[in-house]
């Protein structure tokens, strides 16, 4: 677990946090708008939501060590290739191969090479994982912003592929070996009437519908709150300064909620978990609408414990309603959905907050509450 946890932190700080810190200087040296970057990065979530489900499929045949070993010269070469950039057009590339990347290289893949080797009671160590990679911002931005402001944005893009070669790489490729699969036409016999005997216990497929409708809303309002808080909060009175502080809250709120769920929710089915942070959001929006600026730290902190439980929800509840079978595959697929929300999440809910200002937060209370009700129609069923 520490090691893949560790494998995580350097895939997210050096890809999803990336650009926040370098876009800016990347547009300034290249002659593009800063949209454009944003834009390239954009194109990156998109491919790695099409490639998810092919990766889990891979990871379901020949576990983690193996895919995720390839994903860190993945993650090496498209850091090299931004940082080698000589024209807008190359700059390009080198986010859509790490978008290869991340689809192949973050949580789900991660998720799946942890059920690969653990089965049905990989529960704890997604947990683990989740609270060992939630402090990839905390990492990554501010050693991406003293490597850009020491030497430059190239430099910086150099280095953390340099990182993946030397640390990423060796820790991946030390994961321990995946359980055997049996080949798919020697399931036979006795594993055959098995399975057709826990066929009528299986969940219908509406429930993975379901379930990718609510990572998906919830996908969204992450991704929309990481891009434009603390430009809500100043829309709702606050002062540059205040909001910076308040937004910084998020951090710490969701390592708190991944450490409630590691230790206060383990007896309980991973639903209610969902439930609890799904309701998070809508519930600390609607205090901080009602009662203004003053009540921004409690929405803030509400928010991000929320959040911090979805994360790992996305993983376990999963594996708690279908089981370990296909884990990989199933996982990319319901996942599919919450990655193309993710890539479209500042875009739209960036044009709400230019439109309605702070009144942009009923619509993302509304998807929230969407959310929360598609949960309550889920069965917990304690005998999975």
């Amino acid at each position: 677990m520490l090691r893949l946890g560790s494998a995580q932190t350097l895939a997210w700080a050096s890809s999803y946090y990336l650009p926040a810190m370098l876009a800016g200087a990347m547009a300034a040296e290249l002659g593009m708008a800063a949209t454009e970057v944003w834009l390239g990065f954009s194109l990156a979530l998109g491919v790695s939501a099409l490639l998810g489900p092919f990766s889990g499929r891979a990871i379901d045949h020949h576990g983690g060590r193996r895919v995720l070993s390839l994903v860190s010269l993945l993650f090496a070469t498209g850091l090299l290739t931004l940082a080698l950039a000589p024209t807008p057009a190359v700059l390009w590339v080198g986010w859509l191969v790490l978008g290869v990347a991340m689809g192949c290289g973050l949580y789900d893949a991660a998720f799946a090479a942890l059920v690969r080797i653990q089965g049905g009671h990989a529960r704890s160590a997604i947990t683990g994982i989740t609270l060992l990679a939630g402090f990839a911002s905390t990492v990554g931005w501010p050693l991406t912003a003293w490597l850009a402001h020491t030497w430059g944005w190239r430099e910086a893009c150099a280095t953390w592929a340099v990182l993946h070669l030397v640390l990423g790489l060796p820790l991946n490729a030390s994961l321990p070996q995946a359980r055997a699969a049996e080949p798919q036409r020697q399931m036979k016999s006795a594993a055959v009437q098995a399975a057709s005997a826990s066929a009528p216990n299986q969940p219908p497929r509406r429930v993975a519908w379901a379930l990718a409708y609510v990572f998906a809303a919830t996908w969204f309002i992450s991704t929309a709150m990481a891009a434009h808080l603390p430009q809500l909060l100043m829309a709702h009175g606050a002062t540059l300064s205040a909001a910076v502080a308040t937004a910084a809250l998020v951090g710490p709120a969701q390592v708190a909620g991944r450490l409630a769920e590691y230790g206060l929710m383990q007896r309980f089915h991973p639903v209610w978990s969902a439930r609890v942070a799904a309701l998070a959001h809508p519930l600390g929006a609607a205090s901080w609408l009602a009662f203004g600026p003053v009540a921004s730290p409690a929405f803030v902190v509400l928010h991000g414990v929320g959040n911090g439980i979805l994360t790992i929800a996305k993983g376990t509840l999963p594996l708690a309603l279908f089981g370990p079978q296909g884990y990989g595959q199933r996982q990319g697929w319901i996942m599919a959905p919450s990655r193309l929300a993710q890539a479209l999440a500042p875009l739209l809910f960036g044009a709400c907050v230019a439109r309605w200002g702070a009144g942009a937060m009923w619509v993302s209370t509304a998807l929230g509450l969407s959310a929360l009700g598609v949960l309550a129609w889920l069965k917990a069923d304690p005998a999975r």
